[in-house]
């Protein structure tokens, strides 16, 4: 098996948690095969928004077909 990793940033008004679950929805609407995911960085917008962002930098890995 061979699998390849794409790094993506989800985002959400309410938590960490759902930020991460957007970058994981997706992923899965758009790849095909999704067999992990790491989270890399998360982080807070609040410079330019009226509210909390919160941000979650993930890791995708795949497996790419034969």
């Amino acid at each position: 098996m061979v699998f390849k990793k794409i790094t993506l940033i989800g985002t959400s008004d309410e938590s960490f948690e759902d930020a991460v679950d957007d970058a994981i929805e997706r992923a899965e609407t758009t790849l095909e095969n999704v067999h992990w995911v790491e989270v890399d960085e998360l982080g807070v917008e609040v410079a330019t928004a009226d509210h909390r962002e919160y941000q979650a930098e993930v890791t995708i890995a795949f497996q790419l077909e034969d």
